[in-house]
């Protein structure tokens, strides 16, 4: 069964309702839920083709592009794909589905180049399905512990952002491995974060990370343990303040 899909309410939702409640409940909430007629592999198939021969290599691209390996494509068939692609679409077109490609199926042993290609040791990790709902977009997490001092490697898809929320009691460091994003606390500027960065968040401050909206971005996320520590999620991030940053 197809995750329910917002993309258009979270991007579009207050510039072009009726467009966004047409793409996320037409288009993903009925079209792609016609799995008897079509599997949602043979739809990722179909959809990643169509986009290539149209040229679109925007968010989008990488968005289906995850949607098939979520749906089964293999690395492998993914490349068989685009090969047989490239003699009908264009070359150029190939070469640049590949680089995108290599970001969802990360090389090297399941060592990821962080979807961002930045040659990161980290995974790129699962999709972060266990937090989905306080962030708008695709993310990824990789635990690399989960006892003691937590450490989780996360991975933002271009314009992904997680919402404004707080660490009470136990603060959290943010480590930034690679891409291009922001850190934003409450009523303050947001700050743009590149590789090498690090953001100390202390307890009790609302805030909000993500990636800028055409770099995916990521960092290691280092829990400040602490007794009782808790974290309260409060809104999404809007659009028109997240536009305001590009």
């Amino acid at each position: 069964m197809n995750k329910k899909v917002t993309a258009g309410r979270d991007s579009l939702g207050n510039f072009a309702p009726q467009f966004a409640q047409l793409n996320d409940d037409v288009l993903f909430g009925e079209v792609w839920s016609r799995e008897k007629q079509l599997s949602p592999r043979d739809r990722s198939m179909i959809t990643v083709t169509a986009l290539i021969t149209g040229g679109i290599f925007d968010p989008s691209l990488a968005f289906h592009l995850s949607k098939a390996k979520e749906n089964g494509i293999t690395k492998e068939e993914i490349a068989e794909i685009l090969t047989h692609l490239s003699f009908y679409a264009g070359w150029p077109k190939a070469w640049a589905a590949f680089r995108v490609a290599k970001e969802i199926w990360p090389e090297n042993n399941g060592l990821a180049t962080n979807a961002i290609g930045t040659g990161a040791i980290f995974p790129l990790g699962e999709p972060n399905d266990a937090y989905a709902k306080y962030f708008t977009g695709q993310s990824y997490l990789m635990r690399l512990t989960t006892e003691g001092v937590r450490v989780a490697h996360v991975t933002f898809a271009p314009s992904c952002r997680n919402w404004w929320h707080i660490h009470h009691k136990g603060g959290q460091i943010l480590l930034v491995t690679g891409g291009r994003g922001y850190y934003q606390e409450f009523n303050d500027k947001a700050r743009e974060l590149r590789p090498g960065d690090a953001v100390n968040i202390k307890p009790e401050v609302r805030h909000w990370h993500g990636a800028a909206a055409d770099r995916w971005f990521s960092h290691l996320s280092i829990e400040v343990p602490a007794e009782g520590a808790t974290n309260e999620w409060i809104e999404p991030v809007t659009n028109e303040d997240y536009d305001n940053l590009r």
